[in-house]
């Protein structure tokens, strides 16, 4: 059955697409995997006292986890700077991750994320005569996400 008239369809989408992450207006890399993109409410219950019908079920903290972004092998180094200077003293950025269609100039969504910085970084894992390309892996740590 078709989708009614005014919806999104899957044409709109793309299966040849990549996240690509940029530090401060920088574009630091591209990424085939990004994970991580969630948030979540901490929720707390509260017993009042004489109703035993329900439990108040009440919001609490606002938790995100890590980005995990992975990526092909590349030459570039951009990375790894970002990752040696937040060693040395707190590199927190705004980054924002952009879904892009190969080939395509607009992406088709950006998320952006408060004082971020990278917190690990794990290199390739290489067998040779492998047909699967070697993948790097950068883990990042944020303070949310941010309205955009």
């Amino acid at each position: 059955m078709p989708p009614p008239s005014g919806t999104s369809t899957a044409r709109n989408l793309s299966s040849t697409s990549h996240f690509e992450l940029t530090v401060t207006g920088s574009t630091l890399g591209r990424f085939q995997v990004c994970s991580g993109l969630e948030l979540s409410f901490e929720v707390y219950e509260y017993a009042e006292g004489g109703n035993n019908e329900f439990v108040h079920r009440l919001p609490g903290r606002l938790r995100y986890p890590n980005l995990v972004l992975t990526y092909g092998m590349t030459n570039d180094k951009a990375l790894m700077d970002w990752f040696w200077k937040t060693r040395t003293k707190a590199e927190l950025k705004e980054i924002r991750i952009r879904l892009m269609r190969d080939n395509a100039s607009d992406p088709l969504r950006t998320w952006a994320f408060a004082d971020a910085y990278p917190v690990r970084w794990s290199g390739p894992t290489l067998q040779s005569g492998s047909p699967t390309m070697a993948t790097e892996v950068l883990e990042i740590a944020h303070a949310g996400l941010k309205e955009s």
